[in-house]
């Protein structure tokens, strides 16, 4: 089953560009996500009384232009298949005129935050979604190489702002980390394409140890822990 969201941009949500962040991009699409599970009922209210959560293990958006302050745009999201423990799942943003302006394709894995492990969703937890045919887009390995020659950057902590409801830190928020570790670090150009694969959640407290490598076509930043075991990979790819 298709879910769709209006909303028009919002002056929260852009930059000095007056354009939507990426980071609220992946907002954009994760709140869509969230409003379809409160409304079949299994939502986060739900997800906390079973000691349940559906996980991002892997993003991949595609960015056809940025959206504008005040523009009006439409989020649709809906499930392509369920898999054992995963869910595979795309999102469309759309323009005023129908156009397609993001896309984007997501693996989750059920979690069992009782047990601390994945288990594998019960019918009644899945059947409301339905399954409807994949977006039609190029679509990239789950799994981002990780190179070894990487400079290191500043390690940072994990702030409270950062936490969603599952007490980890916020999906999106791993994005804003590693695009500002770009900035800090490299030369940032326009983003065509984001990939994030999710190793680990880190938590309140946590010091994050980012290290990065601008390659041609791509830059992949990592978030690891003080051992360099990374709780996100983030690889962008600039316009051509």
């Amino acid at each position: 089953m298709k879910y769709q969201w209006k909303q028009r941009i919002r002056y929260s949500e852009v930059d000095g560009e007056r354009k939507l962040t990426i980071p609220n991009l992946v907002n954009y699409f994760q709140d869509c996500s969230t409003f379809q599970s409160e409304e079949l009922g299994v939502g986060c209210e739900y997800m906390e009384e079973h000691q349940k959560a559906w996980v991002l293990s892997f993003w991949q958006i595609v960015i056809e232009r940025r959206q504008k302050l005040g523009e009006e745009v439409t989020v649709e999201t809906f499930a392509t298949g369920f898999d054992g423990l995963y869910g595979t799942r795309n999102f469309v943003m759309t323009d005023a005129k129908g156009s397609k302006i993001a896309y984007a394709y997501s693996i989750w894995v059920f979690m069992d935050l009782k047990k601390g492990r994945p288990v594998r969703p019960q019918p009644q937890e899945i059947a409301g979604y339905g399954t409807e045919e994949p977006l039609p887009m190029e679509y990239a390995g789950r799994k981002i190489p990780l190179p070894k020659e990487r400079k290191q950057g500043e390690p940072f902590p994990v702030r409270r702002h950062q936490i969603d409801t599952n007490h980890h830190v916020n999906n999106s928020q791993y994005v804003q980390m590693a695009l500002d570790v770009w900035e800090e670090m490299g030369t940032p150009s326009k983003i065509r394409e984001l990939r994030v694969e999710y190793k680990k959640s880190a938590v309140y407290g946590d010091m994050i140890y980012p290290s990065m490598i601008e390659e041609q076509d791509n830059t992949t930043i990592v978030l690891g822990d003080e051992k360099e075991r990374p709780y996100a990979i983030v690889q962008v790819r600039g316009e051509n």
